[in-house]
């Protein structure tokens, strides 16, 4: 049987859209990063991490990155899941809740999936 590599998801079936390289060292490279607001002034989302599973009407956020003056920070989102339809629309109303522009801080263009 050959070897399984890590992020091998093809294997499973799993379906994945704007999913990292094998071989990636984007999680090591933001170890220890200090966690800010996603209300915090000067932040630019890098990649926001959803996960579900098929039929499941639900995304789960797995993680959410982003920087600011290019320091990387984890950031804490308002929200733990999304629905699957309309999920855009969805993350565009939080924002404006809190007074923000979603398109503008990178969100919606940095948006991984895994189902």
């Amino acid at each position: 049987m050959s070897e399984i590599k890590h992020g091998t998801f093809d294997y499973y079936g799993a379906k994945e859209t704007n999913g990292l390289s094998n071989g990636s060292k984007y999680h090591e490279e933001r170890a220890g990063a200090r966690t800010v607001d996603w209300t915090e002034p000067g932040l630019r989302i890098t990649r926001l991490r959803l996960l579900s599973d098929p039929g499941f009407p639900l995304w789960d956020v797995s993680y959410c990155h982003g920087t600011i003056n290019g320091e990387h920070v984890d950031v804490l989102l308002p929200f733990d899941q999304l629905p699957k339809k309309g999920m855009r629309s969805e993350i565009v109303r939080y924002a404006q809740k809190d007074k923000l522009f979603a398109k503008g801080m990178g969100i919606l263009d940095n948006i991984s999936t895994l189902i």
